[in-house]
């Protein structure tokens, strides 16, 4: 099938309040969602995913309000003097989604939640992971029950591919979160509301991303790799961002959507940001893997293949609210997508064109140095 990505560089789709286009998933149907007129609500709002998200939303629609939730108040403070969120229709709520008393005021009137509130980072989940759990997988719980109890019409939660066979307390977290996800739509019961999940790879340019570290190291001359072999699945953030709003727009309820994303190798990505550096190899890391893994073999079975993305459908037939099978291809048994046998490769151009564009001072520098700007 025609793959997302035009050539070598990831394009942005244009936001669109209907979300999702009828060429691109021309049986899907719409008519239940209207983002219009809608009251938004984001958590873990002030992250790096909450703040683009927020500005896509303030310029790009015709939404009556939007709740940004999260538990820091200085960051809170940073985006509300930022112009791009001074907007009359942002409201500012500061609260933990362990807290389920505050989470269920925050919902009052909410029509939609996208729940990107998460501890992410693997070193500190495995020191911390009473936290991570308290968080990632009670806070998920959270999240459904005030969403059923407020009458939310959809939530799409944020995942990793780190969660599709985890070998770390993070990815094991977030697996457990995307089953109580799915699950939500049976626990709904005749209420209306409707959980789905998104899943996809490294964010390129994020916090803790290997492409700002590469960028600030490269003056040393040293570059450390942990293995020559790995490879990682990449996505922009306003790929990423496009694609939660398409899938917010398309879910039936239950699915995990995974988008068709290219890989790149490590050894490619240094070389890409810093030619003539030296590689120190310094080994893998604990929790880590050789090559990340979107849709499990065990997974494929339940999945349809279509043009631009994966959507893992629930095991149980009770679980599923819609037919993807009449628009897409089965997968079937035996399966799998890894970042290692990806048949679409992001190249040392196309990765250099998405870092001219990072609002990223080493990044800016970079691309200035390289002429690329």
């Amino acid at each position: 099938m025609p793959s997302a990505w035009n050539g070598d560089i990831l394009y942005p789709r244009p936001l669109d309040a209907r979300i999702v286009s009828k060429e691109r998933i021309k049986p899907m149907s719409t008519q239940n969602f209207a983002i219009d007129g809608a009251c938004v609500l984001i958590t873990g709002g002030t992250g790096s995913f909450g703040r683009k998200m927020a500005a896509k939303l303030l310029a790009g629609t015709k939404i009556r309000r939007l709740v940004i939730y999260s538990r820091d108040e200085l960051k809170q403070f940073e985006m509300s003097g930022d112009s791009r969120y001074q907007d009359s229709r942002i409201r500012f709520f500061i609260g933990d989604v362990r807290d389920r008393d505050r989470l269920a005021r925050a919902f009052d009137g909410v029509d939609y939640v996208i729940h990107a509130a998460a501890l992410k980072q693997v070193p500190a989940a495995e020191y911390n992971p009473f936290e991570a759990v308290k968080t990632n997988v009670l806070g998920a719980q959270n999240v459904i029950d005030c969403a059923i109890d407020k009458g939310v019409k959809r939530v799409v939660a944020l995942s990793t591919d780190k969660a599709a066979n985890p070998v770390n307390l993070y990815g094991a977290t977030k697996l457990c979160s995307d089953k109580l996800f799915v699950a939500g739509n049976v626990y709904a019961g005749w209420k209306p509301t409707r959980f789905a999940a998104v899943r996809y790879g490294n964010v390129v340019g994020s916090r803790g991303s290997v492409v700002p570290f590469f960028l600030r190291k490269r003056r040393e001359g040293v570059l450390p790799i942990t293995d020559e072999r790995m490879t990682r699945f990449w996505i922009t953030l306003e790929q990423g961002i496009e694609f939660v709003l398409d899938c917010l727009g398309a879910m039936g309820g239950g699915e995990i959507f995974v988008p068709k994303i290219p890989s790149m190798r490590i050894t490619d990505l240094a070389d890409a940001i810093g030619p003539g550096c030296r590689r120190e190899i310094v080994g893998i890391r604990s929790g880590e893997k050789l090559h990340e893994v979107m849709v499990p073999e065990d997974d494929a079975r339940n999945t349809v293949e279509l043009r631009d993305r994966f959507v893992i459908c629930p095991q149980f037939e009770f679980e599923r609210k819609k037919d993807w099978s009449s628009v897409g291809s089965p997968c079937g048994d035996g399966f799998r997508y890894s970042s290692d046998k990806n048949t679409e490769w992001l190249s040392a151009e196309g990765l250099l064109g998405i870092i001219a564009k990072l609002d990223l001072p080493e990044a800016e520098e970079f691309a200035r140095e390289r002429g690329l700007l």
